[in-house]
């Protein structure tokens, strides 16, 4: 672990945590300034979906935009892009504009933490991916989760909120300055495993991202709405968010290093199913202060454990080229569910009430199961043709 925490790595996970700030903060600031300006849920599900669509449109170029210009200077470009897109929000209420700096922030994104969880995966080996994935994934919620507290001090003050959330975006500069050693980004003389190849190997991993994609989207920006659809105030509603992600903060390198040591297997599919049991509880307890917060934070903490051992099982299974197609499966999985399921649920929400937010999360969860338990019946099967 030692050699892992090395001032390039440390200095990685802040920049990406001070991005998570900012993202935290932007998207429930933006869902509660179009709620004050008189729109509907359906109207904040698009607008979140045209920043998941930006991310969708950079994955094929990810690797040759890294390639081209460095993957330092693309952080930095990818920092300086959504700092003066979110900045710009301040100056117009044309919601078309709105649309395409949601876009724009959303391909700058995923281009950053692409080249991040390949870092990442660079350095972890297979006796601590668990916690090194974990120490990454922690330390961005951290910060993504002081986002809608932020919100909560900021959300009333309409002059200069947005150009705020733009100038943090803009700390990340200094801890990037600090690396000395960026990752590999060339391809290599290998030919890249196809797509068609390295899919049918990975159903539980693209729909564990696809799930904690639509859940940290959904959480910051249609949860608050739930909330206050229960009687919450605006003020606490907002705080949803960060009590998930609390959870998913403070529990994720103790699963990870649960996960070392028990098996990956075993403590991915019992997360899905702790989030599937305990979802249904939320419009009962929504209203109900002393069950509520508890049972955000169990819910954050297994649904952000679903993403990160995601991640693990990537490490574990592919190598090489097949580890960056991989890598490209996983980001057009984040970005399709957090393109579609904002619409999909807004829509819901406002056709058939607030609780079809968590009719969704509950199928995505259900999903994930499902692949999950397949693919384990396939190993099962393996290991007892081998044997």
């Amino acid at each position: 672990m030692k050699r892992i925490l090395s001032r390039d790595f440390l200095a990685l996970i802040l920049s990406v945590a001070v991005v998570g700030l900012g993202l935290g903060a932007t998207l429930p600031l933006t869902a509660l300034a179009l709620t004050q300006a008189g729109y509907g849920t359906d109207v904040v599900g698009l607008m979140t979906a045209m920043q998941a669509g930006g991310g969708l449109a950079i994955v094929p170029l990810a690797s040759r935009i890294a390639a081209r210009f460095g993957a330092r200077e693309a952080i930095v470009g990818t920092v300086i892009a959504v700092a003066g897109a979110t900045a710009l929000m301040q100056f117009t209420t044309n919601l078309w504009l709105w649309a395409v700096l949601r876009f724009v922030c959303g391909a700058a994104l995923m281009l950053l933490f692409t080249i991040g969880e390949a870092w990442v995966t660079q350095l972890a080996d297979d006796s601590t991916r668990g916690r090194v994935v974990a120490i990454y994934a922690t330390n961005f919620t951290l910060f993504q989760m002081a986002g809608p507290v932020l919100v909560s001090f900021i959300g009333d003050r309409q002059a200069g909120r947005f150009a705020l959330c733009g100038a943090i975006f803009l700390c990340a500069l200094p801890a990037l300055a600090l690396i000395r050693v960026a990752p590999q980004t060339e391809e290599t003389h290998d030919a890249p495993a196809h797509w068609r190849h390295v899919l049918p190997r990975m159903p539980a991993i693209v729909a564990g991202t696809g799930f904690f994609a639509l859940f940290d989207t959904l959480a910051l920006s249609l949860m608050p709405l739930f909330a206050m659809s229960h009687g919450v105030s605006a003020e606490v509603a907002v705080l949803f968010a960060s009590a998930l992600l609390l959870g998913d903060t403070t529990m994720q390198f103790p699963i990870g290093w649960l996960a070392d040591h028990v098996g990956r297997t075993r403590v991915h599919i019992g997360a899905g199913v702790v989030v599937v049991m305990l979802l249904p509880l939320l419009p009962w307890a929504a209203s109900r202060p002393w069950v509520c917060w508890p049972l955000l934070y169990v819910i954050g903490a297994a649904a952000g454990s679903i993403y990160t051992l995601s991640l693990v099982a990537c490490g574990e299974r592919f190598r090489g080229a097949a580890l960056v197609s991989a890598t490209s499966i996983v980001g057009g999985s984040w970005s399709i569910a957090s393109f579609d399921g904002p619409v999909v649920a807004g829509a819901l929400m406002r056709q058939s009430g607030p609780n079809a937010l968590i009719a969704v999360l509950i199928a995505s969860a259900a999903a994930f199961l499902v692949a999950a338990a397949w693919e384990a019946r396939g190993a099962r099967a393996m290991t007892n043709v081998s044997g």
